[in-house]
């Protein structure tokens, strides 16, 4: 579960893809150095953005590389979910 931290708001969610969109689309309301936009993975603080860094932070050993990986996850999920409910055959990976 991620929830998604900012001044005045917070949400939980059960997808990545989810809560980093939420997440950029709060990155506009940061306006002073005091204010961020946090994602946390349970309690594990993953994503930090603020206005002191010119891009954000992917907190912890490995996390970015996991969460990129998450995120090829659900986009592969949802292109099945949306080929099968359309009728249309879903795209498989080429086999060398």
């Amino acid at each position: 579960m991620f929830k998604v931290v900012a001044t005045d708001y917070a949400a939980e969610f059960e997808r990545w893809t989810d809560a980093l969109n939420q997440a950029k689309a709060l990155m506009p309301q940061c306006k002073r150095l005091t204010q961020d936009v946090r994602i946390y993975l349970c309690d594990e603080l993953i994503f930090l953005y603020s206005r002191e860094h010119k891009f954000p932070k992917y907190i912890g050993a490995g996390t970015y590389n996991r969460l990129a990986r998450l995120f090829i996850q659900e986009a592969l999920e949802e292109e099945e979910t949306s080929g099968s409910e359309t009728g249309m055959p879903t795209a498989t990976p080429c086999e060398d």
